[in-house]
């Protein structure tokens, strides 16, 4: 106890400025720990964390922003089913059972991984396989290769490239197969591009889109004279493009032949889950390894692509990473165990059988329609519909298109086929923008050229679509093809009227979708060219405003935003009542007025800037003239004011005016002694077209008009008389000296107005237009 009182004082006076001392610098820390926060550490992480449902709330923004407004035509959500709703449970589970303990794990993974790959190999016919699930659709191929190589070199796991190096392996794979799958292979497995080799399709025989299995044999009997080892061959059982099948059972000979792996991929493989299988597929049974995509088949979000494959030696599918001893990558499989167990085998069938259903509805009614060629392998059970615009050619022309066998195309068969490929380009991009259900897309083939591919395998799951989606595709078709037809009928004519159209350039451009490109030639006057080339423009982006402002049905623009011709009017597709000749002489002669106004407006600027220099120097002199009039002494302020009090100066004004129709200076004195403008001389008239024809109300412009006899008098009659009534209410004529009394006035006007009648009643008997000549002599008579 302490007995000094002021000591006692002291001690708790130092506790309470210690603890003053030690709060100030606490909160200058937590300042500065929230100083930091603010600054370095972003937004959503500061604090004690987020809720689950701002960030939700975030994810949801972060799906559908403000983008979606504008967006909304062309986006469209994939069709999340209860199946989806399974596969993505899958996920969420797969990352929860991983926390489980290492046995219990090890035989949770080894049931799913058992049961998916037996229920895989009996729904798609491929029996005693293994499975590599993987998220690359092209993993599956490159660890099946991985697994080939170390079955060919037994000491490639000791030596590595060095094998290699002594007998170089070769893989083969179809020109039709999908693009920069060689390469891809070649880079993830180490090998040089001189390891691929691409096999042609058939030229003379059989499909287009089938490799060649003679060309092939002829190919490895050089290979292995030349010292390589054939490694593997990967066939298509449908094409990425035409959706075409090689003919597997002739590959898999061959590959026996020559110790080749056969691997196969391709949408039609989803057929083998089905009843009936046509024999070239069945054919993909016996290969050594395919591939399958049942994500996109059933509209399964985010499930695993499959490689099923046979093989012996579980040691060297462990070497090339088919199997893992981790159990976290088996779960892989969940998703699809769970999926394929909601569907059943029932809801699998069902699925596959409908895309199918949905290719032979649309290939039944593409069969009636005309100008429509299509590109199907087998027509009884093809699951890709490819088709195209196409219109025969006439006789005269048959000869040229012989030529296309030749080595040297004709440039007018190459410009032909240019432009029907612009043309089924804009017509799938159309069809897919009308009908976004369909799932229709555009597909460059090597000999069909550019086409409109349908393959409900790969979309119909995804975005839901029915026969109706099919038939409103067909309805929309038929609407575009009249369209496609008379454009390419007319783009010759357009091209000759644009020709021999004084003003008017043509601009070839195969890659535009329309009736063709045009530009108006500006006549410069020793210009340079960055002046002409402005002038040029300017000239060409008026006329596309005015073009653009007629009532009509075409459409105008500056062409595509990329590749395009620069000044240049682009008109796109027409129907087949446009009046072409009209067209060309309308935009012709818009164009002269655009350049008579643009001169017009450039030689009175050029007037008004020699006036103004003019009138400077006359008031300059005129300034010299009154200063000499009325002497020095009235230019003094204070004696010039005495001076004009006691001697007034009667000066007569002098003033200039301007006019710019004569583009000269004039004097003022007539203003000032009549007190009124003068209005000078007319102003010449704009000039404006000639060529604007009379249309019927309603008829939009560039419209072929059909008009009778009958109905051209009978608009002649009205409008005639209406000229007649016009004339009516003007005053009658007075000679020289002549008056009238109200009574003579009102005799004149009863007698005009019967005279009116009467011609009036006449043209209409007659039915025939009225005689302009005799009309005018009446009207002068009165």
């Amino acid at each position: 106890k302490m007995v000094d009182p002021t000591l006692a004082e002291m001690g708790k006076n130092l506790n309470e400025a210690m603890k003053m001392l030690e709060d100030n610098q606490r909160k200058v820390e937590e300042e500065n720990e929230k100083k930091y926060a603010r600054k370095d550490i972003p937004g959503p992480l500061q604090g004690s964390g987020q809720d689950m449902v701002s960030i939700l709330q975030l994810v949801q923004n972060l799906m559908h922003g403000e983008e979606e407004e504008e967006t909304s035509q062309s986006y469209r959500l994939q069709n999340v089913g209860e199946q989806g709703h399974m596969a993505l449970l899958g996920h969420s589970l797969a990352a929860y059972i991983s926390v489980l303990d290492k046995e219990r794990l090890r035989k949770l993974t080894t049931r799913i991984l058992s049961d998916t790959t037996l229920w895989l190999c009996r729904l798609f016919r491929y029996e005693n396989g293994s499975a590599y699930y993987h998220e690359d659709d092209r993993e599956g191929l490159l660890k099946i290769c991985r697994l080939v190589i170390h079955t060919r070199y037994e000491d490639y796991t000791l030596e590595g490239f060095n094998v290699l190096y002594t007998k170089q392996p070769v893989i083969y794979i179809s020109s039709a197969a999908r693009t920069g799958l060689g390469q891809a292979l070649c880079n993830q497995l180490g090998l040089p591009l001189s390891c691929m080799c691409r096999v042609p399709c058939n030229t003379m025989f059989g499909s287009q889109h089938q490799m060649d299995v003679a060309l092939l044999d002829r190919v490895i009997k050089d290979d292995v004279e030349s010292g390589k080892l054939p490694l593997l061959l990967v066939a298509n059982a449908g094409t990425p493009g035409a959706g075409h099948t090689d003919k597997l059972g002739r590959l898999k000979e061959l590959c026996e032949q020559y110790k080749m792996w056969l691997h196969v991929e391709g949408v039609n493989l989803a057929t083998l889950a089905l009843g009936y299988v046509s024999s070239s597929v069945l054919a993909a049974t016996k290969c050594d390894s395919m591939t399958l995509t049942l994500g996109s088949w059933l509209g399964l979000p985010a499930v695993p692509a499959v490689t099923l494959y046979r093989h012996e030696d579980p040691s060297l599918s462990l070497a090339a990473g088919l199997t893992s001893s981790q159990p976290v990558e088996k779960l892989r499989a969940l998703p699809l165990w769970l999926s394929l167990q909601y569907l059943g085998h029932d809801g699998i069938v069902e699925r596959i059988k409908h895309a199918s259903q949905l290719s032979q509805r649309l290939l039944e009614n593409l069969k009636n329609l005309d100008f429509i060629k299509t590109s199907v392998e087998d027509e009884l059970s093809s699951p890709v519909v490819v088709f195209k615009f196409f219109q025969e050619y006439s006789n005269r022309d048959q000869t040229l298109h012989a030529a296309q066998a030749s080595t040297i195309q004709h440039p007018i068969i190459s410009n032909e086929r240019h432009i029907y490929d612009t043309f089924n380009q804009w017509l799938g991009e159309q069809l897919a923008q009308m009908v976004p259900a369909s799932g229709v897309d555009v597909v460059e083939l090597e000999d069909e050229g550019t086409c409109v591919r349908f393959s409900p395998l790969m979309t119909s799951a995804v975005l839901g679509t029915e026969i109706q989606d099919i038939d409103q595709l067909v309805d929309c078709l038929k609407m575009k093809i009249p369209v496609l037809t008379s454009t390419l009928q007319m783009r010759e004519e357009f091209e000759q009227e644009v020709r021999r159209t004084v003003g008017l350039l043509y601009i070839e451009d195969l890659g535009w979708p329309g009736l063709g490109v045009v530009r108006y030639n500006y006549h410069c006057d020793g210009k340079n060219d960055d002046k002409q080339e402005k002038e040029l423009e300017k000239i060409n982006t008026e006329l596309l405003k005015k073009l653009n402002e007629l009532e009509s049905d075409l459409t105008f623009s500056l062409g595509p935003e990329f590749g395009g011709q620069k000044n240049c009017v682009y008109i796109g597709m027409v129907a087949e009542d446009l009046d072409v000749s009209e067209l060309v002489e309308t935009i012709a002669a818009t164009g002269r007025e655009i350049e008579e106004n643009s001169r017009l407006l450039e030689n009175m600027t050029e007037v008004v800037r020699k006036g103004i220099q003019e009138a400077q120097l006359q008031l300059q002199k005129a300034n010299e003239e009154r200063l000499l009039e009325e002497g020095l002494l009235r230019q003094i302020p204070v004696v010039g004011s005495v001076l004009n009090w006691f001697s007034p100066f009667q000066a007569s004004p002098k003033g200039r005016t301007f006019n710019l129709t004569a583009g000269s200076l004039e004097s003022t004195e007539s203003m000032y002694v009549s007190k009124a403008q003068g209005t000078g001389t007319t102003p010449p008239p704009t000039p404006t077209s000639s060529l604007a024809k009379q249309r019927l109300p309603g008829q939009k412009a560039f419209k072929r008009s059909l008009r009778s006899s009958d109905g051209f008098s009978e608009t002649s009659s009205i409008s005639h008389c209406d000229d007649l009534d016009k004339m009516d209410q003007r005053p009658p004529t007075l000679s020289p000296g002549q008056e009238q009394g109200p009574l003579e006035m009102e005799k004149a006007k009863e007698q005009e107005v019967a005279q009116a009648k009467t011609d009036t009643e006449d043209i209409h008997s007659d039915k025939s237009p009225p005689d302009c000549t005799k009309v005018e002599d009446q009207a002068s008579q009165r």
